[in-house]
């Protein structure tokens, strides 16, 4: 079963879903639907409550309900109660709701929208950029992101070719260009940032990405290049692709006097941007007084 984890996003609260390639079906995780449905911060104890009920009445729906391992709040991977689309459609029914009909049309949307990337690979990098802008990153950021994606893919596909195996020996390439090029190791990189399993790329800066993007970029160049034979090889080629961006690191930060790699990440990013909205509604109100006296 090839699975792929996404967040959803529908009138500004997650959703996780995850998506398997083999059955081409979406599964949703139902307490995050009964969140949005119910708008109550113990969605967890309804989610528990609904489910007793509706087994005690014999519900196949929730009997066939599988449990899937989602990230959770806390940044772990959790079994969790998950429904495909027409599990949840019938579910939707048993939970009194006025959002219910709009969570419905968005949940078709989503399975529509993921069949039609299938066909038309672009269209997945649009979805990207909408959920990204939902989420409140800047479009200068999203930019960047959806560009290292592309990057990334490309030296995937360039390991690939080397026969590399996905899982343990992409990661050990991963570590040594992000040491070779921020000095720390992926582990080192998120525990500086404040992540567990959030995407690191996801909480980088515009600077982080695009010297993290030179850095793979660099190492897919120079592997095409030299053509390695063995993971001994291509981890030399990944030390040195790193390297590369490691040069342009040190150079900026001797020319600006500020560190590049920080604690900085998206949360408090975005949370710094709307602090400044926030302040600087004040100062238009009061401009707008005085104008109108």
């Amino acid at each position: 079963m090839k699975q792929q984890n996404a967040i959803q996003v529908f009138e500004g609260k997650k959703v996780r879903t995850l998506w398997d390639s083999e059955q081409e079906k979406w599964f949703i995780a139902i307490v995050d639907v009964v969140a949005v449905l119910t708008e109550s911060p113990n969605h967890q104890e309804n989610w528990r409550v609904l489910k007793k009920r509706l087994l005690d009445e014999g519900n196949e729906n929730v009997t066939n309900c599988n449990a899937l391992k989602m990230e959770a709040p806390d940044g772990k991977m959790r079994l969790t109660d998950v429904a495909d689309t027409e599990q949840l459609f019938r579910l939707i029914q048993s939970i009194p709701s006025p959002k219910a009909e709009p969570f419905k049309l968005w949940l078709a949307e989503v399975g529509a929208d993921r069949l039609d990337e299938m066909q038309d690979p672009e269209l997945s990098i649009d979805r990207a950029l909408e959920q990204y802008l939902k989420l409140g990153y800047s479009e200068n950021w999203i930019n960047q992101r959806l560009k290292s994606i592309e990057i990334r893919k490309e030296l995937t596909d360039e390991w690939r070719k080397r026969s590399l195996k996905e899982g343990v020996q992409f990661a050990t390439l991963t570590d040594i260009i992000t040491k070779a090029w921020a000095d720390k190791t992926t582990k080192e990189y998120k525990i500086l940032k404040g992540l567990k399993k959030e995407n690191l790329r996801d909480n980088m800066t515009t600077t982080e990405l695009i010297l993290n993007m030179l850095a793979e970029a660099s190492t897919k160049d120079i592997s095409q290049a030299v053509k390695p034979k063995s993971f001994d090889d291509s981890k030399r080629v990944a030390k040195q692709g790193g390297n590369v961006a490691k040069v342009a690191r040190l150079e900026l930060e001797a020319k600006t006097g500020k560190k590049v790699v920080t604690s900085l990440n998206a949360k408090s990013t975005l949370q710094l941007k709307q602090e400044k909205k926030q302040k600087a509604l004040p100062a238009r109100k009061s401009k707008s007084s005085r104008k109108s006296k």
